[in-house]
């Protein structure tokens, strides 16, 4: 059983968190005791301990997991910009042995760990004179396999498929799409499920429609409770 992994997207906005969430929700109700995990998030607001990450107070509210926040976002910057730009502004910028620590200790304490990236999968992470994090480089140091979360409707199929090469070009193996904000009557999105699924020749795992609750029985997910 692989302990991990890796969500990724087409962009930003596509749902990546909101998906996220729905898969540790639907984990835990299979009885998988699944923990959150990202490297690093911006764009959050101050509280009265300091910055709150808030993709993960989102993720815990949506899924019902107890997790505590601490450890689940080792990086956290209060500018709604890349990552890369808010740690140079900011300070603090992402260290790999730090993050793969987090992972490594959420790996020993739970089932599966559930790890979103931020943006899409060419997203810097870290970009100064000492050093570059890419997202690739935190998959590949975790030895993850991914799910890419794309938008359902108009332009998916070039994004999503530019994706879909990608992660093949750097040989990180891709367990399939998950297509978000899906209308199940629209001509259009069934097509373009098709398309995906046979040009990038990695199955579309899930539909999420507008709105849902539920994440539905993926193949992703029936392969991790079933061990």
């Amino acid at each position: 059983m692989e302990k991990g992994i890796f969500i990724t997207g087409t962009g930003t906005d596509v749902g990546k968190t909101y998906v996220t969430a729905l898969l540790i929700k639907q984990l835990k109700e299979t009885g998988v005791d699944a923990a959150y995990y990202k490297a690093a998030v911006s764009g959050n607001q101050r509280g009265a301990q300091g910055l709150v990450p808030g993709d993960a107070v989102y993720v815990k509210q949506i899924s019902g997991i107890s997790q505590s926040l601490d450890s689940m976002v080792p990086y956290i910057y209060e500018e709604a910009i890349s990552p890369h730009l808010a740690a140079r502004r900011e300070g603090s910028p992402v260290d790999l042995s730090v993050v793969q620590q987090g992972y490594d200790s959420l790996c020993q304490e739970y089932d599966f760990v559930v790890m979103e990236g931020s943006g899409g999968i060419l997203c810097p992470l870290r970009l100064d004179e000492k050093q570059e994090i890419w997202l690739e480089d935190i998959i590949k140091a975790l030895n993850l396999p991914c799910l890419v979360v794309a938008d359902s409707g108009l332009g998916t199929i070039n994004a999503t498929l530019l994706t879909l090469k990608y992660l093949s070009s750097k040989h990180i193996i891709t367990k399939g799409v998950i297509l978000n904000h899906f209308h199940p009557d629209n001509e259009m999105e069934q097509d373009n499920r098709r398309t995906i699924a046979r040009k990038g020749k990695v199955p579309v795992v899930a539909c999420v429609p507008e709105g849902a609750t539920d994440i539905g029985k993926t193949c992703f997910l029936s392969s991790i409770s079933s061990h």
